[in-house]
């Protein structure tokens, strides 16, 4: 697989190229993992295969391996940062900084996120999703009044 500057694969399958723009729009920590991609895209790739070969519809191959494909990523830390921001300080935090600045914080909420099993698809209809949420606006309003938007 030829690699850009960058390190994103260069030639990629549908499959990974969809994968890779859910991981820049939704998991940006993920979207540089180029064995992730890779191997994620290879999974979806035979899992789409091994249904046809075995009867099934190009509708439900695809289905398939879409679901191999995005396992693990339906909840994003990322989006549910972004929601906090525009929720909760749109009026602190302007339309056009809000993305520069979910960018800039992202990184230093490890260990916020860590606390939490974010892996389950279901996460997002959890009582453990709208504590995270509260302690993300905490954690954010905390930041605001340390540094600023900047």
């Amino acid at each position: 697989m030829k690699q850009n500057k960058k390190t994103v694969p260069v030639e990629l399958s549908y499959y990974g190229l969809y994968l890779l723009d859910y991981l820049r729009k939704y998991h940006p920590d993920k979207a540089s993992d180029t064995g992730f991609i890779a191997g994620r895209e290879e999974a979806a790739t035979a899992t789409f295969e091994k249904e046809r070969l075995a009867g099934g519809t190009v509708e439900d191959a695809h289905e398939e391996a879409m679901r191999v494909l995005l396992e693990g990523l339906h909840f994003s830390p990322y989006a549910l940062l972004t929601e906090v921001v525009e929720r909760e300080f749109a009026d602190e935090v302007a339309e056009q900084e809000r993305e520069p600045f979910c960018r800039r914080l992202y990184p230093h909420l490890n260990n916020l996120f860590a606390g939490y099993d974010t892996s389950d698809d279901t996460f997002a209809l959890s009582p453990a999703h709208d504590l995270l949420y509260t302690e993300l606006v905490g954690t954010v309003m905390l930041y605001l009044e340390s540094y600023g938007v900047q």
